[in-house]
């Protein structure tokens, strides 16, 4: 069995009701500590073979489209005040999760701050990290790696990071979580893993 991740529901779209045979879904909250304990969690109980995380995102600038599909790379965990120089993390911290499963969309590297940027100011100063902005991928990959599970996460970019980003999230990440699925469906992924 392998194992289909979400934030919530509505980010698995079409999977949600018919996953993939061989497959099986769950949510797993919003943010990253939440993310990974549930992951954990999950890991524990199910035992999948290998775990994939659908999502939407943010794009900071345009590098990315809206509504494209990335595979992400990798997962960094970071923030404004670290990258202003008003904060640091020890040295000793990991704040990189790699992806672990190949896939099938272009790679691309994901910041994960602890909370939804809402300046352009902020957006600007993050796209120095990532093109993209998620709130969950590095809680799921921390735990997949924690627990020697492959891993990755395939995201849709559904609005810019700024002050429009909940407007434009709630309008366009349905529509995205399904192009997100039928992108995933049309590369064959869900039969190869």
């Amino acid at each position: 069995m392998r194992l289909l991740l979400s934030a919530f529901t509505p980010e698995l779209g079409p999977l949600a009701e018919d996953p993939p045979p061989g497959w099986e879904t769950a949510t797993v909250g919003i943010g990253a500590v939440t993310a990974a304990a549930a992951t954990a969690r999950l890991l524990a109980e199910r035992r999948p073979k290998a775990v994939l995380f659908l999502g939407t995102c943010g794009r900071y600038d345009e590098r990315l489209a809206l509504f494209e599909c990335l595979w992400a790379s990798e997962a960094v965990a970071t923030s404004l005040e670290e990258r202003r120089g008003g904060a640091y993390r020890p040295g000793l911290e990991r704040i990189r999760w790699a992806s672990t499963l190949a896939g099938p969309l272009p790679n691309h590297s994901v910041a994960v701050p602890p909370a939804i940027t809402s300046t352009q100011e902020g957006a600007a100063i993050l796209a120095g990290v990532a093109p993209a902005e998620h709130l969950e991928l590095t809680g799921v990959f921390a735990a997949c790696h924690a627990a020697g599970v492959p891993c990755g996460g395939a995201l849709v970019v559904v609005n810019d990071v700024g002050p429009e980003a909940q407007v434009q999230w709630k309008t366009q990440h349905a529509e995205g979580s399904r192009r997100l699925v039928e992108a995933l469906r049309a590369s064959g992924f869900f039969e190869e893993v």
